[in-house]
């Protein structure tokens, strides 16, 4: 692009969409990062460059916020060179300005600068940054772009995966749309809920536990284009009621069960649309049986399990679900905190913390769904 100044690409700020679909979650940055990069700006130094898609040359369907611009490549740079601009951090303490190092500006504000240092403001102002438009209506090419540029930062396996192209990265977009994503109580800034959707659109298509590994999340990405030939939309068609699995209050709860739940193996040869649908289905009847970032959802090895036990319940069961993890959670913190030896220390749950530790494990998910299966009908009676 033409050359602009920072404060001319800050006016430009409402006209730029900083979460198109392929990016990671914004504000990733910590404050001494953040204050890096003004000190580099302020001090003179190159910054690499950015890029935006470009809107005002094409009118492109892709444009779906009806901006300018759509961020591809710099959105922490961004965040941070405004958030400067707009109050959110200032000079880092240790700032030296190298042209005249007896001047303290450490733990200065822009609007600091402004009044006290205008020439040093300017400075800021009027920082040139390198831009580059990509104007092209192929979302293929962007997400492309997107992974080619960020190959060598540490993004997510969930990141990578939500730049990917097919039907399976917009569907898990899709379920962690749903409200039962309110509810979970762990980090969502790397893509952790992504990653948690992924999981449980793998397990519902199984149709049993698997591995859900990064190599099987990513496979299921890959391999979705061949498993899903029909057009079902998300929103049409017929969910499938899983009611008609629930077990009945007199059910046997001590047999093993292979495969957690035999009645799901029907979705072993659906598409992938569909499990996307079961999993929705499942997470509606799930999300009104708990609060707000819920303590009992706190950790996000623990979600396939909690969702592949509550999609079995019938009504009456889900509302002692809740209630019943509450429980097995204070059990089991009780029981970690029992001295080695002590004999009332609970053989089962010392397993059941055991398999946690490989929590994407095919025998990790089996062998705690069915620990915690147990015990739920227990609590039940």
């Amino acid at each position: 692009m033409q050359v602009q100044t920072l404060v001319s690409w800050w006016d430009e700020q409402p006209d730029i969409d900083f979460d198109p679909v392929y990016q990671r979650k914004g504000h990733l940055w910590s404050k001494p990062q953040k204050q890096d990069l003004v000190d580099t700006v302020l001090n003179g130094f190159d910054i690499p460059k950015l890029y935006l898609a470009d809107f005002t040359i094409l009118d492109s369907a892709l444009n779906e916020k009806k901006k300018k611009y759509a961020v591809i490549d710099g959105k922490q740079r961004l965040i941070a060179l405004f958030g400067f601009f707009a109050g959110d951090f200032t000079l880092a303490k240790r700032f030296t300005f190298y042209e005249d190092p007896t001047l303290s500006l450490g733990g200065l504000s822009y609007e600091d600068l402004t009044s006290n240092y205008p020439k040093i403001a300017r400075r800021y102002n009027n920082y040139a940054l390198a831009m580059m438009s990509v104007v092209t209506d192929d979302e293929a090419k962007i997400s492309e772009l997107f992974l080619r540029l960020n190959t060598s930062k540490p993004l997510s396996g969930a990141e990578i995966r939500n730049a990917m192209l097919g039907d399976v990265p917009r569907l898990i977009r899709q379920i962690v749309e749903h409200p039962f994503w309110s509810k979970i109580g762990f980090s969502t800034l790397r893509g952790q809920d992504k990653n948690a959707a992924a999981k449980l659109l793998l397990l519902e298509h199984a149709g049993s536990a698997v591995d859900t590994k990064k190599k099987q999340l990513d496979e299921l990405v890959t391999k979705a284009n061949a498993l899903s030939a029909s057009e079902v939309s998300i929103s049409d068609g017929d969910s499938n009621n899983l009611d008609e699995y629930a077990f009945d209050d007199d059910t046997d709860t001590e047999g093993v069960v292979g495969d957690l739940i035999e009645a799901s193996a029907e979705t072993e040869n659906t598409n992938v649309e569909r499990s996307a649908m079961r999993v929705l289905d499942t997470l509606s009847r799930l999300a009104p049986l708990f609060v707000t970032k819920d303590d009992v959802l706190r950790q996000a090895a623990q979600i396939p399990v909690v969702y592949w036990l509550g999609r079995e319940l019938n009504p009456a069961q889900r509302q002692q679900f809740r209630p019943f993890l509450v429980n097995f959670n204070n059990q089991r913190e009780k029981n970690r905190k029992l001295p080695l030896g002590d004999p009332s220390r609970d053989p089962e749950l010392l397993d059941y913390e055991i398999l946690t530790r490989t929590s994407n494990d095919q025998a990790s998910i089996e062998g705690r769904y069915k620990i915690m299966r147990r015990r739920l009908f227990e609590f039940l009676k």
